[in-house]
This record gives C-alpha cells, structure tokens and sequence, in this order.
C-alpha cells in the first residue's frame, strides 16, 4: 500500500484531469440536454423527430463506440480536427493546463452521449409538470418559447434535480474509458502508468484510483439524497 503515498503526487494529477474533464462535460451535457430536451417536447414534428432521433441514437450506443468515433474518427477529419477548436474552451484549456487534443476528443463523446440522459431525465420533470399549468400560459397568449421560460422549465427543474444528479455521476464512472482512448494523465491510464510501466501491484493501484472516484461521486450522491428528503418532506 506504500505506493498511496510513494506516488501521491501521479495520483493527485490523474485526479485532477479526470475532475476537469468531468466538470466541462457535465456543463456541456447540460446545456446540450436542455437544447435537446426542447426539441423533444417542440410543437413542431420535424424537431420533435430530431430529438428523438438524437436520445434514440446515443442512449442506445455504447460509450464505448463513442470514445472510438470521437477518438479515431474526429482524427481523420483533419490535422487533430483543428476545426473543433473553440476559442472559449481553448482559453479554459490553457487554464487549466491542458492542452491535449484527446482530452477534447473525450469531451465531446461525454458531452454527446450524456446529454440523451440528461435531455430524459429533463423530460421527466416536464411531464411532472401538471398539464394545467402549460394551458393556462397558453390562455394567456404565451407563446411556446415563452411558457418554456416562464412556467414549465422552473417548476421541471426541480423535479429533475435528483435524475440529473443520477446522470452526472454516472457519466463521472463512465469518464473512466478516456484513459483507455488517449487521455494521458487521467485516473484510469495512471492506473496503467503504475502496474505496467512501473510494475507496482494492481490491487493497492485500484484501490487509490476507487478513493479518486469515490471522492467526487460519494459528496455528490449524500447532497441528492438530501434533497431528495427534503422534496418528499415539501410534498
């Protein structure tokens, strides 16, 4: 066990790039989810056929075909796909230190494939909604954008809160493949760093990886069963 401590410090960083990877995906699937989450319940049939395409395709792919797509096929779309650059990303990634363009490739299949859940689990707190509610907005002369804004998403927000919580942190466990798909640097291909490149043994390895995800799964989980309490107390 004496690697924990002999090697805190390649630990410490595996931590620290899964964690940045993880809080941008879970605000991009956040955004794209909700985006996606409109186009599912749009009074427009072609965009209401463009969300469910989407969750359709993506929750029933494997990650693991993803984090192949986006790490091999994004590649050869050109020289590290320089067109998938964005400015503001590219400024955070400076920040942050990182600036592998695998790091960017498993971004956008986390992003991808979480927003489905994310895009369900949203839908679920809309259906919560009672159907009264929408009608009476549409008495009122709201239009569709409006009654999103103003009546139906602030109340589906709430009932979503724990899905979505359910969401992150299974996309936080799943953020485990990057490793094995370029991501140098991350918990997952740390664990491959210590075993097989410096030959410590595998069981004390995986146990300080489990610690790393543990630490920011198990804070998470305790803050949704919390409010999940205080949701059931509310109603």
């Amino acid at each position: 066990m004496s690697v924990l401590i002999d090697r805190f410090d390649v630990f410490a960083g595996g931590f620290w790039l899964t964690l940045q990877i993880c809080i941008l995906a879970a605000i991009g699937a956040l955004i794209l989810g909700a985006l996606v989450a409109v186009l599912r319940i749009s009074p427009v049939p072609p965009l209401r056929a463009v969300g469910t395409g989407y969750v359709n395709l993506f929750r029933n792919m494997p990650l693991t075909v993803v984090m192949f797509f986006a790490a091999f096929g994004l590649p050869a779309l050109g020289s590290n796909a320089d067109f998938l650059r964005i400015p503001v990303l590219d400024s955070v990634f400076s920040r942050l230190g990182t600036d592998l363009p695998y790091f960017r490739f498993a971004l956008i299949a986390l992003v991808l494939y979480t927003a489905a859940f994310v895009c369900e689990a949203l839908r679920s707190g809309v259906n919560a909604v009672p159907p009264g509610q929408a009608e009476a907005a549409r008495s009122l002369g709201l239009t569709f954008g409006q009654n999103l804004r103003y009546v139906v998403l602030p109340q589906s927000w709430k009932a979503s809160v724990v899905p979505l919580g359910s969401v992150i942190i299974a996309m936080i466990k799943n953020s485990a493949l990057i490793g094995f798909f370029g991501v140098i640097g991350d918990l997952s291909q740390t664990a491959d760093q210590l075993t097989s490149a410096e030959g410590y043994a595998f069981i004390p390895v995986a146990i300080g990886i489990s610690i790393g995800y543990l630490i920011m799964t198990v804070p998470l989980g305790a803050l949704l069963d919390r409010i999940e309490k205080r949701q059931a107390v509310a109603r």
